[in-house]
């Protein structure tokens, strides 16, 4: 044991000289990993989606007309941008991408409403996107259920029932809606502890991938294996140590921006959360290895690591359920460790879940983190061997 940590120690110092002389390293492991979570944190700064523009065809031009459009551009997510004149003005601000949802109110609408006649307001909303689709929806709709309910309310009270006899005979039923775990619906949320993740991810497979393939690639893997006492532990050790460090470091970073810059709540326990991340990277570091000691191509291996480390984010669940999709699938994004790591921050995160809900989730990262010893062989001999070194 004594022996091992003394080649490791060696292939350390021989590692940090490299990172000394090679500006890539600072730049995958300190510069770009800052600039993206600074990033992410100002795009999702406003935690919700608001204001976002709408058209109202008014061809009534009344007050109950205008008191419904007052209401649809109270909600937190219509804003009334525009007053057409006509469905082809409106279908054309569409198109041209300036609105997302176009509500038409008919002629006479005042008129068939006080001759308790019924009437109808028509909503046309793009599609395009699903989440502002849905959103718009829900509040317009909400707004124009409202308005028709104050509209029963008066006309039952009129006819002589008091205020809770009409909202009984209005509402029989009421449906009272709770949202748990993030009631404000903010996108920040949980669009920040995915996005970030996701980005300290790439960064990791591509550095771990640069460290290990540029010794392939310039043939210094043996003088590399030679320093670690031709421990192929030892080197591998030595080499993913100042990585590891550099990164979690970085994951600290990503933590204080997402708890105290981006406000997400932490509901259950941090340190959890730390020995999840850190296990994440260890896991990446450890699928980055195998990656190249398979391919022995620095080129191809960065290629392949990063669209591995792009795909985790589909297969996560986080918008798309896993428990909905295609039964294989299921099986499929069970090869990402992201898929664990998101568990367990939305668990401690947002849900507060006892630290044993979290334990599984830590206990697939580390079998992650145990897939160099099956190619440690396969990584000796690439490195000792001639015939795969130079390629790019």
């Amino acid at each position: 044991m004594r022996r091992l940590l003394e080649n490791t120690g060696a292939v350390l110092r021989r590692e940090l000289g490299r990172l000394a002389h090679q500006p890539m390293y600072f730049v995958l492991m300190l510069l770009l990993p800052a600039a993206s979570f600074a990033f992410f944190a100002l795009l999702f700064n406003e935690g919700a989606i608001r204001n976002v523009p709408v058209a109202v065809l008014d061809e009534d031009h009344t007050a109950l007309s205008r008191k419904v459009t007052q209401m649809i551009d109270d909600t937190p997510t219509a804003l009334v941008s525009y007053g057409v004149q006509s469905m082809d003005e409106g279908e054309r601000l569409m198109r041209e991408g300036r609105i997302m949802a176009i509500v038409q109110i008919p002629a006479f609408f005042e008129k068939d409403i006080l001759s308790n006649r019924q009437t109808h307001i028509e909503n046309y909303i793009s599609g395009t996107n699903i989440t502002v689709n849905g959103l718009l929806s829900k509040d317009i709709q909400t707004a124009v259920t409202t308005f028709s309910a104050g509209i029963q309310l008066q006309l039952l009270m009129k006819q002589g029932l008091t205020e809770r006899q009409a909202m009984a005979q209005l509402m029989p039923v009421r449906f009272d809606r709770h949202v748990l775990f993030n009631p404000h619906i903010n996108y920040g949320y949980y669009l920040s502890p995915s996005f970030m993740p996701m980005m300290l991810m790439i960064f990791t497979v591509m550095a771990t991938i640069f460290a290990i393939g540029t010794e392939l690639k310039y043939g210094t893997s043996r003088e590399w294996l030679a320093t670690g006492g031709d421990s192929v532990a030892a080197a591998l050790a030595g080499k993913t140590l100042p990585i590891t460090a550099a990164m979690f470091l970085m994951s600290l970073v990503m933590l204080v921006v997402i708890f105290k810059i981006v406000g997400t709540p932490l509901n259950g326990s941090l340190g959890i959360i730390l020995a999840g991340t850190l296990l994440f990277v260890l896991a990446y570091q450890s699928i980055a290895v195998m990656i190249v000691a398979l391919l022995a191509n620095l080129r191809l291996s960065l290629s392949i690591g990063g669209g591995y480390s792009v795909l985790a984010f589909t297969f996560s669940g986080l918008t798309f359920p896993i428990m909905a999709m295609w039964e294989p699938m299921q099986w499929v994004s069970r090869i990402f460790p992201f898929t664990f790591y998101t568990d367990i921050f939305v668990d401690q995160m947002l849900r507060g879940a006892p630290a044993v809900y979290s334990l599984p989730d830590l206990g697939c990262l580390l079998l992650f983190v145990v897939l160099p010893l099956l190619c440690l062989p396969r990584l000796k001999r690439v490195a000792t061997e001639e015939k795969f070194w130079g390629r790019l």
